[in-house]
Order: structure tokens, then sequence, then C-alpha cells
């Protein structure tokens, strides 16, 4: 039984922030944030105008929100 107790013991608090009486997940925040350093990127590279070399769009950018994600969680959120 209490071999058991710690196996479970990572579960016991939930990573989220209170926003407004509301709990939200910590990864929310992170793939908010990595959509918006996205669009500015992707605002960067247009007015530079080196679209070119972010092809194919359809990969490129998806990735990039992942990327940018988990280096938000990583930087912000690691206890």
């Amino acid at each position: 039984m209490m071999a058991a107790t710690g196996l479970v013991s990572g579960c016991t608090n939930s990573p989220s922030i209170g926003v407004l009486g509301a709990y939200f997940p910590d990864w929310l925040f992170c793939i908010i944030a990595g959509v918006v350093l996205t669009v500015v990127i992707y605002l960067i590279v247009k007015r530079l105008q080196a679209d070119h070399l972010m092809r194919p769009s359809a990969v490129v950018y998806p990735t990039l929100v992942a990327l940018l994600s988990l280096a938000v969680w990583l930087v912000l959120f690691q206890h």
C-alpha cells in the first residue's frame, strides 16, 4: 500500500493558473503564447520579404507553433 502511494504522489497538484476565479492548465497559455509568437515571426519574415524561405508553409508554421509552445513551457512553467 505504501509503495502505491509513492507512485501516485506526482498527481497531487494539477499545473494550473487561476484567472478571474477559473483555473486553466499551463499548456493552454503555452499554446496561446506559441501562436502569438509565430504570428509575430510571420509578420517579421513577411516584412523582410523572406517568406519564400519558409516553405512549405503548412509544415513550417505548425512546427514553429509547437517549438515555441514547448520553449515557453520550459522557460516559464518548469518547477
